[in-house]
C-alpha cells in the first residue's frame, strides 16, 4: 500500500480501538460484573480442524479482568483429543498473537489457515496424541491490547479457571502446565508471576517460556534512533498500550500525520500486515517530536508491563529458553530476570539455543520443552541450573 494512500482525513489523536467483532458470541453479557473471574459465560462447539485430526474444538467465553480490575469478557479455544480420558493433562498454550484486530483471534486464525499457527500445530499435536487437552486463549483481551502484559497473564489464568469449571471438558482434576513463545511467552511468564496473588487456588505444575521480551522499556529505547525491520510490532505495542491505558498513554498526541495514518492502518491488522506496514522504519518517521520518551505517565505504564521490573516471583517450576544472539529482543533483560529469579529460589532451568534469529529459536527449543512439560505433569522433581 502506498504511504500516500494512508494519509486519510479521518486520522485522529484519540485512542483508536479495534472494530467490534460482528459475531455475537464475543459480546459481553449485560450481567458480566455479577460473575467472578474465570466464570464461564458461553461455550460452543466448533467445526473439526484439519490441523488437529479427530479432536473436538470448543470456544469458551469467560469473565476476566482488565489491567485496572474492571470486568471483561475474554475467550479461549480448547482442543480435546479423541478418546480423551477425564483428568488427563491440560496445556494452556499462549500463541504469539501479536495483532490488533478482532479478526486476529486464535479461533479465526485457526480456521483461516494462519501460517504461524500451522507451524505450531505439529508441536501441539504431540501433546494431543498423548491425550492432553490444549487451551489457546485470546490473551490480548477483547480490545486486542498488545503490550498489556499484566492483562495477558490474567486472561491466561482465568482461561484455565474457566476450563476447570466446564464439566464437558473433563479437566477438573487435570495437572496443568503453561507454555508460550515471544508475545505468547509474555502472557505465560506474567501468568506464572501473577498466579500467587491473582489465582492462588490454581495448582499449576510448571511453565515454559521462550524468547520473551522481558523489558518493554529497553525494547523501545533500542529502536529510538534507528529504523528496524520489525518496527511495526513496536508501533503496535504502543497502540495496544494506548487502548488499555488511554489516560496515561496518549500516543496520538505525539504522532505526526504519517504516524496517525499508519496507526489507523494498523488498528485492525494481524501480525503480517503490521510487520509490512512498519518494516524498516523507526520512531523518527512517526512522531512530531521524541518527548514521548520522557513522558512519565506513559513510561510508568511501560515499566508496569515489563517483567524484569516486576518484584513478584513465580512459585512454580520454570523453563526459559532463547537465542543469546536474538536481534529482536533485549537478551540482557532475560539474563537479569533469570538471575533475579534464581537468587530468590525459583526452580528455574534455562537453555540457550543456537539460532540466528527470533522465530527459529522457538522450534529449536521445542524438543526440550516437550520433555520438560511432560516431566512436570508426571510429578518428577523440577531440574534447575541456576
Amino acid at each position: 500500500m502506498a504511504l500516500g494512500l494512508l494519509l486519510v482525513a479521518t486520522a485522529t489523536a484519540e485512542p483508536l480501538y479495534p472494530r467490534p467483532d460482528p459475531d455475537p458470541f464475543y459480546a459481553a453479557p449485560a450481567n458480566l460484573a455479577a460473575h467472578s473471574p474465570g466464570d464461564v459465560l458461553e461455550v460452543r462447539e466448533m467445526p473439526p480442524l484439519i490441523l488437529f485430526p479427530g479432536a473436538t474444538v470448543r470456544q469458551v467465553e469467560f469473565r476476566s479482568n482488565d489491567s485496572h480490575g474492571a470486568p471483561i469478557a475474554a475467550t479461549t479455544t480448547i482442543v480435546t483429543p479423541a478418546g480423551h480420558r477425564p483428568d488427563a493433562p491440560l496445556l494452556s498454550y499462549q500463541h504469539f498473537i501479536n495483532s490488533l484486530g478482532t479478526a486476529c483471534s486464535v479461533a479465526r486464525r485457526l480456521y483461516e489457515g494462519d501460517l504461524n499457527l500451522a507451524t505450531t500445530a505439529p508441536v501441539l499435536n504431540v501433546f494431543l496424541q498423548q491425550g492432553w487437552s490444549v487451551a489457546l486463549p485470546d490473551h490480548l483481551g477483547p480490545q486486542f491490547a498488545l503490550g498489556a502484559a499484566r492483562l495477558g497473564g490474567q486472561v491466561t489464568l482465568d482461561g484455565i479457571r474457566a476450563a476447570k469449571r466446564l464439566p464437558e471438558l473433563a479437566v477438573q482434576g487435570s495437572p496443568v502446565v503453561m507454555a508460550g513463545y515471544s508475545g505468547g511467552g509474555i502472557a505465560t511468564s506474567w501468568a506464572a508471576a501473577l498466579q500467587p496473588v491473582y489465582a492462588p487456588e490454581l495448582d499449576i505444575a510448571g511453565a515454559a517460556i521462550g524468547g520473551v521480551p522481558m523489558n518493554l522499556v529497553t525494547m523501545a529505547e533500542a529502536v529510538r534512533h534507528d529504523p528496524h525491520p520489525a518496527f511495526g510490532l513496536v508501533m503496535a505495542v504502543a497502540i495496544g498500550l494506548e487502548r488499555e491505558y488511554p489516560d496515561q498513554v496518549q500516543l496520538g498526541m505525539y504522532l505526526n500525520a504519517r504516524g496517525l495514518a499508519v496507526r489507523d492502518a494498523m488498528a485492525n491488522s494481524c501480525t503480517n500486515e503490521i510487520l509490512a506496514l512498519g518494516a524498516n522504519t523507526g520512531v523518527r518517521d512517526y512522531v512530531a517530536n521524541q518527548s514521548l520518551f520522557d513522558w512519565p505517565e506513559a513510561r510508568a505504564v511501560v515499566e508496569q508491563n515489563s517483567l524484569e521490573l516486576y518484584p513478584g516471583l513465580p512459585q512454580i517450576p520454570m523453563f526459559e529458553w532463547h537465542s543469546p544472539t536474538d536481534p529482536l529482543i533485549p537478551v540482557d533483560a532475560i539474563a537479569n530476570t533469570d538471575r533475579r529469579w534464581c537468587d530468590a529460589g525459583v526452580q528455574l532451568q534455562t537453555q540457550r539455543v543456537s539460532a540466528p534469529e527470533h522465530l527459529s529459536a522457538a522450534l529449536i527449543g521445542a524438543p526440550e520443552v516437550l520433555w520438560w512439560l511432560s516431566a512436570r505433569v508426571r510429578g518428577e522433581p523440577a531440574p534447575t541450573n541456576c
